[in-house]
């Protein structure tokens, strides 16, 4: 599903934790489910829907799953407070604005449609017919789907998932090889790239699965945040180490950069390139670049991030903070001897033991 803006998915997603197996609002929704029943449940502030509801039964009452059960089988939309505490109403007729345009041809789904773009209401369409629930928050439309099938899809994306992420950790050793041998070229770090972005978007899909399965995803959860543990972190140290900072660019910008491609545009190296402030063509890619040694530095035990700052400001690159001196080092603000010999050694250790690795 494709969404206009991160606030919309966010917004979708709020909405499908609050209807997620394991919640009174789902309980409600299953129970008339099973029985064939349709109902048109609307959640939101009730002063801001008060201007087009017409007629029904003042309620305000607690609201529970048996209550909102009973109540949706009258003909009305039944209206609950967006907290989920209050129903306000049952068997109301819904009079949205009729010029608001709708692509739903049925009047029940239509009027739901109507009602969740003219207000910040959420409103939920079950049709009797189909035995479907379809959810509609502002302009987007978003169907249903019954756990097994939807456990079935994130157990596949979980394995998709495992095996990018085997590849984007031998990827990410191979870029420390050339690293060391100080041999990086554009288009090593633009597969790298490519990789990890497919991996946040694949892990962003599972994220959404997770909001659908609810109490049934706990699993799915943990396994996504075992295969996601120091990626993101990683990301953004690689759009540190090789981004171009001009025109007041920041590795922020270059992420939120990132994210808008397209997929067909996240495939193309050059694309990828010029996101990360290169510019011409095909031949960029095969330009030499040098890392300034973010990633690497954070691979060093207890440097906190202040002083990797320092480090890169001062010498510029890896290639010259691996070069300098302990003496070296103890200039810069804020690191001391001490600090100094073991940002030296952990950085000697990592490089045999990057070299040990490209060996075997």
């Amino acid at each position: 599903m494709e969404y206009r803006s991160d606030s919309q998915r966010e917004r979708l997603i709020q909405v499908l934790e609050m209807v997620a197996p394991g919640t009174e609002l789902r309980e409600a929704v299953d129970r008339i489910l099973q029985i064939g029943s349709g109902a048109l449940i609307v959640v939101g502030n009730i002063s801001e829907l008060r201007p087009i509801m017409s007629g029904g039964f003042n309620i305000n009452c607690e609201f529970t799953a048996p209550r909102l059960f009973e109540l949706s089988k009258m003909d009305g939309a039944v209206v609950v407070s967006d907290d989920l505490k209050t129903i306000y109403s049952a068997n109301v007729h819904l009079v949205p604005d009729p010029r608001i345009p709708s692509s739903e041809a049925g009047m029940k789904h239509r009027t739901a449609e109507r009602v969740a773009k003219q207000t910040s209401a959420f409103v939920l369409a079950i049709s009797e017919k189909m035995r479907t629930v379809s959810i509609y928050v502002g302009d987007m439309h978003f169907t249903l789907e019954n756990i097994p099938l939807v456990l079935a899809r994130a157990d596949q994306a979980l394995q998709t998932l495992s095996r990018y992420r085997a590849r984007l950790d031998m990827e990410f050793n191979h870029l420390n090889t050339l690293e060391v041998e100080d041999m990086v070229a554009l288009r090593d770090v633009v597969k790298v790239v490519q990789r990890v972005e497919t991996i946040m978007r694949i892990a962003d899909e599972i994220s959404f699965q997770v909001s659908e399965l609810g109490k049934d995803g706990r699993l799915v959860s943990l396994q996504l945040g075992e295969l996601m543990a120091g990626v993101e972190r990683a990301r953004l140290m690689l759009i540190k180490d090789y981004y171009v900072p001009r025109d007041e660019r920041n590795p922020e910008m270059v992420l939120s950069e990132l994210e808008s491609l397209t997929t067909e545009e996240l495939v193309d190296d050059e694309r990828v390139a010029r996101a990360l402030g290169f510019s011409g063509g095909a031949e960029v890619l095969n330009k030499l670049v040098r890392p300034k040694g973010y990633r690497m530095l954070s691979m060093v035990p207890r440097i906190p991030t202040i002083v990797i700052n320092k480090l890169v400001e001062r010498f510029e690159n890896l290639r010259n903070i691996m070069k300098a001196s302990p003496a070296l080092l103890d200039e810069v603000d804020g690191i001391g001897e001490k600090r100094a010999h073991a940002i030296k050694k952990g950085l000697e250790r990592i490089t045999e033991s990057i070299i040990m690795e490209s060996h075997t």
